[in-house]
């Protein structure tokens, strides 16, 4: 019942994304391999958003996570495909961009434009704020979730450049461990 309905929310949402990140990347001609990996992660962080959001968290810290998901996750790919992280991570981030409420809060400005000092114009008031700083917070997440781990764990940053040497140690220490026990 309730599990199965959110499960198609989620498939829903994450095809719904793939598809418009396909048509985003499409406008600048990337690689096969750019398209097909955007829009799985596009599909990957929609999915964690709505499922964040069903389990009643807000739009913008759900955002910030499904942004930083979605970086995390593009820097495999990059390796891999020696392309930029952020060719796969920004077209993924598009489907997420809160275009309703910016547009919202857009419309009600020219309608308390033309209601002015009104009761009505009051309500207005409250919309275009709510709408206007939904959008704020919605983008600045988009904007720190998605930069914050590519600065933090690019080759070139200090810890990008520790990490490899950190890790290969743990490596050399665990295996050793292992051979001790042998």
């Amino acid at each position: 019942g309730k599990s199965l309905n959110l499960v198609l929310l989620l498939l829903e949402n994450g095809v719904c994304a793939a598809v418009a990140t396909v048509g985003f990347a499409a406008l600048s001609r990337p690689t096969k391999q750019i398209v097909i990996v955007a829009a799985i992660l596009a599909a990957l962080g929609r999915m964690c958003r709505t499922g964040l959001m069903q389990a009643h968290v807000a739009i913008a810290p759900a955002t910030l996570v499904a942004a930083m998901l979605i970086a995390l996750c593009s820097m495999p790919a990059a390796r891999r495909y020696r392309i930029p992280a952020e060719m796969f991570a920004f077209p993924a981030l598009l489907p997420m961009v809160p275009g309703m409420f910016a547009y919202q809060a857009i419309l009600k400005t020219l309608q308390f434009m033309e209601v002015g000092n009104t009761p009505q114009g009051h309500t207005l008031l409250g919309d275009i704020v709510y709408n206007g700083l939904a959008t704020f917070f919605i983008l600045c997440a988009l904007a720190i979730g998605s930069t914050v781990p590519l600065l933090i764990f690019h080759p070139e940053s200090a810890l990008g450049r520790l990490l490899p040497r950190f890790c290969s140690r743990r490596q050399a220490v665990q295996t050793a461990g292992l051979q001790d026990k042998e």
